[in-house]
């Protein structure tokens, strides 16, 4: 593990910071690495229901460390080949928030720019300070754009607007993009850490098969036929149906108290 990584587990709830706060957080190929190697694992940690990432400090992550772009550090391969495959490598990163098989939240305070951007949009949901200004930056950079950004944002705002913010790099301050609906939820900067837990807790203590399969469902309604998805939704409603947790659930309703999910 790498400093420019942290990891630490509250009960179900996985934290992982981004760890460079004199740089706001940029990207270096040690966090990128130790990113998706944590990612990998804790998708498949039984033991964890939920997975934050955030970044140290005021900001969340400023994307790609602009100073060593300026100085031609940013890959270590010349070629066109090496430096598209290690990029590629690193942003295994989005898909692995994307689609590992529980919930993941993004924590935002302060800047999210670039790639930072695209890692907090990778995420299920995000719960943003009141001070997080968001921009896709990559004009200011004369970059198109990576980490799969444009997916996302394109799926939360539709194309004209997503166009808009990434050919300005317009910056977007947290009530903004709370009504544009690229946050879920805009507190107090003091409130943000307990906010945050308290929505992973509610996640990471539930009936994690039944999450996990609904994030399966609601990833393929996002490119899928309404046939397809009336057949996985099919298959996987009578799957979970079959779980501990559901014949828990369905007790505790009728004992009229508060379930236990065990996650089985």
């Amino acid at each position: 593990m790498t400093e420019d990584l942290l990891e630490r587990k509250e009960g179900r709830v996985a934290i992982v910071t981004m760890n460079r706060p004199d740089r706001l957080n940029a990207m270096s190929g040690a966090m990128m690495s130790a990113l998706v190697e944590a990612l990998n694992r804790l998708a498949d940690d039984n033991d964890t229901g939920c997975v934050i990432l955030t970044g140290a400090g005021r900001g969340f992550c400023a994307g790609g460390d602009v100073k060593a772009m300026a100085e031609g550090n940013e890959f270590a391969d010349t070629t066109m080949e090496g430096k598209a495959h290690a990029l590629r490598a690193s942003m295994e990163t989005s898909r692995l928030l994307h689609e590992m098989p529980k919930p993941t939240i993004a924590m935002v305070r302060g800047p999210a720019a670039g790639a930072g951007l695209s890692l907090a949009l990778a995420c299920d949901m995000r719960v943003a300070s009141d001070t997080m200004k968001m921009t896709s930056a990559f004009a200011n950079v004369g970059y198109s754009g990576d980490f799969g950004g444009s997916y996302f944002l394109t799926r939360l705002v539709g194309t004209s607007k997503a166009r808009e913010l990434y050919y300005t790099a317009d910056k977007v301050e947290a009530q903004e993009a709370l009504a544009l609906g690229i946050v879920n939820r805009v507190v107090a900067d003091d409130q943000l850490e307990a906010e945050t837990m308290a929505l992973a807790e509610k996640m990471a203590n539930g009936p994690r098969v039944a999450l996990a399969y609904m994030k399966r469902n609601m990833n393929a309604a996002e490119t899928g036929t309404l046939r397809d998805c009336l057949d996985l939704e099919a298959w996987h409603h009578t799957r979970t149906g079959m779980t501990d947790d559901h014949k828990e659930a369905a007790q505790a309703f009728v004992d009229k108290r508060v379930p236990v999910f065990k996650g089985q």
